[in-house]
């Protein structure tokens, strides 16, 4: 665990309930460890230690003179405002905080109010301390603080959260000498908190563990300082040949360092630009693929790219998949055991077998049944690959099935299932045992959904004799329909008009109530049954199920699918088409089905490009809509339609900090840059291949002039770059809230 305050800590333990101990790095430390493996001793775990936030002090001098003449110093602390302090229980603390002077034969505290319900209280209080005796006015005709009294003298602020009935909690420290004030008789600054005794604990020896950390500071710059170099960026999907563009130049400098191509991923992904740029990297990967059956399996920018993507966009889609049975398999504790030679004393291999195909099956099912929960942007991608990877081997009819399973079974499923820790799908690592079911389901599941076998036998691509054993339990033929009905589903080209060239897959059907279009008035009449069924290419209903359609609407012509009020039509349930003609109303059977349907007709037109911006979530009725009251049938919508999901994606995506990143990855491979442009320079004087093989041959070098070109403009833009970060390179003072001090000061 790393936390975002002065003392990062990493907490390791030997099994989920027991910790064993911690390591903890301060914040300037991380750079010099970043990027290397160390070994780091372990540390005991104390609430007391784990703290978070900084306060804000002000402390002055005052000289006075009291009733009897003489003098005395006097010390002003105010506590002035806190900030970050930690969740309790999950919910804002009720702070309060201590101010105590501390000195050898003293200790004075002193309490400020309790704030309810804030992780950022605003104290503003301030505390008096006499820090040194008082002397007589005549004795003395200068006042300096006794340095014996200073050198011992420190403020201790405390932060607690009131417990009320039960214990207070402590939530941090901080210490600042008094002599701090020799030279300057105020002093303000904030503080990091500290855990108690500032963490330091003699304890038994808990053993070491061994750590690479990385560390990441990005010093980002004002948006428009990024302009250029994002500019060109974006510009990357239209240059041919994709080669030259500053993308793939960036993943080209950077092939070896895999955290390259995220920062692209996810700015080409804000700006809608991210399928184009896939398409066209997939195209050259494709032109120097030699065999159908060896597609996308190296480790490519286009494989890096759509690896990136999926992380990023098939979060959600992860979670509402597999979350479920991955929960019930790590908690259920059945043993799954298949390898003769790992089974354990009582091991029945026929019951593990069991319990092992019951889960395979289960992972199977949700997987080839969540089609309709796939994000659109993926659908976009996978049913580009699947069309230019028939484009380039026409003559195999699998290739098109393998060109997607390769990434949503293989790196997607398969790798969730395998570790699902790594997506938020279980809060801690699974120990052994489950871990070892979760093995074996994956390498099942990757050999179910592997389409690059289909012509063979899958069982030979089985090493272990035991998962050849196991898997001649599954019904192949079976699982094969399921997983090209599922890949069908989740790649068919719905953009396009039908063709005759692709088949209609049916996404949804069922019984509906579907309300008479054009009708003006409201009544029971007007809603008859009819079966609605909804395939890739049309919308359809029928009066029963298995009869001719009654009305067919192209997908095509779909500008928008939305819920209704209730009050529309006094009915619960009920959406609407919006197309072309009239608005078509539909009552689902209930609130799950409603959602459904709803959700599978946006996925299915979400390319048509005369979607709708707003609707009316009411009916037209008595010459006005009962919503806006708009006498005009042809009136606008007075609701925002609902977004999609690749628009609430863009609102987590930093595009100047993601630009920043690719700055210093350009800036960090500078050397290599340069290299590609010698190269550039030597192909276009010689017309041939370069000299210097060796140094060039990891380049892609298409078209030397408009590679070179690029390259420059990206050196160009790199030297500006690092001129305003030089401009602006000037620290936070030490001691502001931007840099607050750590630990204690004098």
């Amino acid at each position: 665990m790393l936390s975002a305050r002065g003392f990062p800590s990493m907490l390791t333990s030997v099994c989920p309930c027991v910790v064993s101990g911690k390591v903890s790095i301060r914040k300037e430390e991380l750079c010099k460890f970043s990027g290397k493996e160390h070994w780091f001793g372990l540390q005991p775990v104390d609430p007391n230690s784990e703290v978070q936030g900084k306060v804000h002090l002000e402390m002055r001098l005052n000289e006075l003179i009291i009733e009897n003449g003489s003098m005395c110093q006097q010390l002003l602390v105010r506590i002035i405002e806190c900030q970050g302090l930690p969740l309790i229980s999950g919910q804002n603390c009720d702070p309060y905080a201590t101010v105590s002077l501390v000195g050898p034969a003293r200790s004075d505290q002193k309490k400020t109010k309790v704030k309810k319900k804030t992780s950022d209280p605003q104290f503003e209080e301030t505390f008096n301390f006499e820090v040194t005796r008082p002397n007589s006015y005549t004795k003395k005709s200068n006042f300096p603080v006794e340095e014996e009294d200073i050198e011992k003298l420190e403020i201790k602020v405390d932060l607690w959260n009131n417990g009320n009935l039960a214990q207070d909690v402590f939530l941090g420290e901080t210490r600042v000498s008094v002599k701090i004030l020799r030279n300057d008789h105020i002093h303000r600054a904030w503080y990091l908190l500290q855990p108690k005794g500032n963490g330091k604990s003699k304890t038994d020896d808990l053993g070491s563990l061994r750590l690479n950390v990385t560390y990441i500071e990005d010093n980002v710059l004002p948006s428009a300082c990024y302009t250029p170099l994002r500019t060109l960026l974006l510009k990357s999907p239209d240059i041919k040949p994709i080669s030259a563009s500053a993308a793939h130049i960036l993943g080209d400098i950077c092939r070896e360092r895999y955290e390259a191509v995220l920062p692209v991923v996810r700015l080409l992904l804000h700006h809608s630009r991210l399928v184009p740029f896939v398409s066209a990297i997939t195209v050259l990967e494709l032109e120097n693929t030699q065999e159908a059956n060896t597609i996308f399996r190296g480790n490519s920018l286009a494989t890096r790219c759509i690896d990136d993507m999926m992380k990023i966009v098939g979060r959600s889609y992860l979670t509402v998949t597999l979350k479920p049975v991955l929960d019930e398999i790590c908690e259920s504790n059945k043993t799954c055991e298949i390898d003769p030679i790992k089974l354990k004393e009582g091991d029945n291999v026929e019951v593990n077998k069991e319990n092992l195909q019951g889960y395979v099956q289960k992972v199977f099912s949700s997987i080839t049944q969540s089609s309709s929960s796939c994000p659109p942007l993926m659908c976009d991608v996978f049913r580009s690959l699947r069309h230019m990877a028939s484009k380039r081997f026409p003559d195999d009819p699998h290739v098109q099935y393998s060109a997607v399973s390769s990434f949503v079974f293989l790196r997607f499923f398969a790798v969730a299932v395998l570790s699902p820790h790594t997506f938020q799908l279980r809060p801690h690592h699974p120990d052994l045992e489950v871990s070892r079911t979760l093995t074996l389901i994956s390498k099942t599941i990757q050999t179910l959904g592997s389409w690059g076998s289909l012509s063979k036998n899958k069982l030979s691509s089985f090493k272990e004799s035991y998962m050849y054993d196991f898997f001649k339990s599954f019904q192949e033929d079976k699982c094969i329909e399921k997983v090209k009905k599922f890949l069908d589903e989740i790649s068919s080209n719905v953009s396009k008009e039908s063709s005759g060239v692709e088949d209609s897959v049916v996404l949804k059907e069922g019984e509906i109530q579907k309300r008479a279009q054009g009708r003006k008035r409201i009544g029971k009449r007007n809603f008859k049954k009819r079966w609605l069924r909804v395939t890739n290419r049309e919308l359809s209903y029928h009066k029963h199920r298995g009869k001719e359609a009654l009305c067919i609407i192209p997908v095509k012509d779909i500008r928008a699918v939305e819920k209704l009020y209730e009050s529309a039509f006094n009915r619960k349930n009920m959406f609407q088409v919006l197309h072309s003609e009239k608005p078509l109303y539909v009552q689902a059977g209930n609130c799950v089905e409603a959602s459904e349907w709803v959700e599978v007709l946006s996925q299915v037109s979400r390319c048509n490009p005369d979607r709708l911006g707003t609707f009316h979530p009411s009916a037209y009725v008595a010459g006005a809509w009962l919503c806006c009251r708009s006498l005009s049938d042809s009136q606008p919508g007075c609701k925002p339609c609902t977004p999609t999901l690749l628009a609430n994606l863009q609102l987590d995506i930093d595009c100047d900090r993601e630009t920043e990143r690719i700055f210093s990855l350009l800036t960090s491979s500078y050397s290599k840059l340069q290299k590609m442009e010698d190269a550039c320079a030597s192909i276009a004087v010689y017309q041939g291949p370069p000299r210097e093989q060796d140094d060039y041959s990891l380049f892609t070098i298409q078209d030397p002039k408009e590679t070179f070109h690029t390259v420059r403009q990206i050196t160009h833009i790199l030297e500006e770059l690092q001129r305003e970060h030089d401009t602006r390179s000037g620290t936070a003072q030490y001691g502001s809230q931007e840099n607050p001090i750590v630990g204690k000061t004098s």
